[in-house]
């Protein structure tokens, strides 16, 4: 078994701590995969909550209450995660968690809930989004689950619909073809059904999905299994080092398609890993860390150098977006302290006190999200990216923004 890596933050001196009510501090529990199965991109977006969380703590914390916080590194096991939070609750008084992976996070619905523990994860399943249990498909109610980002299954859908205008623009003819791609695991499953619904809604033939481990390996066979049925677009389910042995292999056996990736396998770090590919579109909730003009920037960059002194290191937007996660957790107990306390569940109305909402400070950097006690989708804009890379030069260029409904039977799908 790996040892779990702990990192505790220390409570920052100076801080105002007469105006904190009752609360002399709070504790938030972070989990993170440094060394597991998504290490390749899970150790940016640990980065990011990780300086977050420092920043705001020499920053007045919540208002001069001072943020105690421990990142754990869980391996991406789940019982791990599980053993985690309940220590986190028995010892800590936990009232809020940075989460991380989609079969923990989906695993301790239930807790949470009974618990009152807001969770911000990283995981963006759709099933994390009905907080009520309205729709029938949803498999259990998520009150207290909250993500940063649209939902796998709507940033499927986004770059489904995308790919529907593309294969016309491109005068293809007959029924493009649409394939799932991942392993049969949480995260690349929780928008499979929801995604393909949708491609044979807006007229795309839909094949069987086609299993990729998660673990790297010689694909060649289920590259040919695409060349068999066709596929024009390939949903990328998987992350990292899994993805980059598939397109690589598939290239080998001169299987192209037009891949469509979710958004932890569309980075500059997973494009240059690939090193020559064309034709690869992805999904981004953030700014880029190279963009210039936009004023919440400067936030980031000085986030960055609580673990980047010299401020040179360059940052994956996978970073960025866990600065907003940890952000909006932020201003959620900012308000709950002004309304009765920093409760769990006074936190948790605190995510429904605006709409159309930017952290103050990242303007630009994230987008404008709204929660509500019925619908936990935040965002239902998809910005839509295309990667090239060819020796070493990597090119990233927008192609759309699609602003997708709220449909009722996408609540929790």
């Amino acid at each position: 078994m790996k040892k779990l890596i702990a990192a505790t933050a220390m409570i920052a001196t100076g801080l105002s701590v007469g105006a904190a009510k009752a609360e002399d501090s709070v504790f938030v529990g972070h989990l993170m995969d440094i060394t597991g199965a998504t290490g390749f991109i899970g150790k940016f977006y640990a980065d990011g909550v990780r300086d977050a969380l420092s920043y705001i703590n020499e920053n007045g914390g919540i208002s001069g209450t001072p943020l105690e916080f421990e990142s754990v590194d869980y391996a991406y096991k789940v019982p791990q995660a599980i053993a985690n939070y309940k220590k986190w609750r028995s010892r800590n008084n936990m009232i809020a968690m940075q989460g991380w992976g989609t079969g923990d996070t989906e695993a301790l619905i239930s807790f949470v809930a009974k618990d009152e523990v807001p969770v911000f994860s990283a995981s963006y399943s759709g099933h994390l989004t009905d907080p009520t249990g309205k729709n029938p498909k949803t498999a259990k109610p998520a009150p207290y689950n909250f993500f940063y980002g649209a939902s796998y299954s709507d940033a499927c859908r986004a770059m489904v619909q995308w790919a529907a205008k593309d294969w016309k623009d491109k005068g293809g003819e007959g029924k493009p073809v649409f394939s799932h791609i991942g392993d049969n695991h949480p995260y690349p499953n929780a928008p499979k059904e929801a995604c393909a619904e949708y491609a044979n809604e807006l007229g795309f033939e839909v094949t069987s999905p086609v299993v990729v481990s998660m673990k790297p390996g010689d694909f060649k066979a289920q590259c040919l299994t695409l060349k068999e049925a066709g596929t024009d677009y390939g949903y990328l389910g998987n992350l990292g080092p899994s993805v980059v042995s598939l397109v690589k292999s598939c290239g080998t056996v001169g299987v192209d398609p037009t891949w469509l990736a979710n958004i932890w396998a569309g980075d500059y770090e997973t494009l240059k890993t690939i090193g020559d590919v064309d034709n690869y579109v992805f999904p981004v909730m953030t700014s880029f860390w190279t963009d210039e003009g936009v004023p919440g920037m400067d936030l980031v960059r000085k986030i960055s150098m609580e673990s980047d002194k010299s401020g040179k290191e360059f940052r994956t937007h996978h970073y960025i977006r866990g600065i907003c996660s940890v952000y909006y957790m932020k201003e959620a107990m900012e308000w709950a302290k002004e309304n009765g306390g920093i409760t769990g569940a006074n936190i948790k109305k605190g995510m429904y006190a605006r709409t159309d909402w930017v952290p103050k400070g990242l303007e630009g950097v994230c987008m404008p999200a709204t929660w509500t006690a019925e619908d936990h989708r935040g965002i239902n804009t998809v910005n839509i990216y295309s990667g090239e890379a060819h020796g070493g030069d990597i090119k990233v260029t927008k192609l759309e923004t699609v602003t997708l409904p709220r449909r009722d039977d996408w609540l929790g799908y």
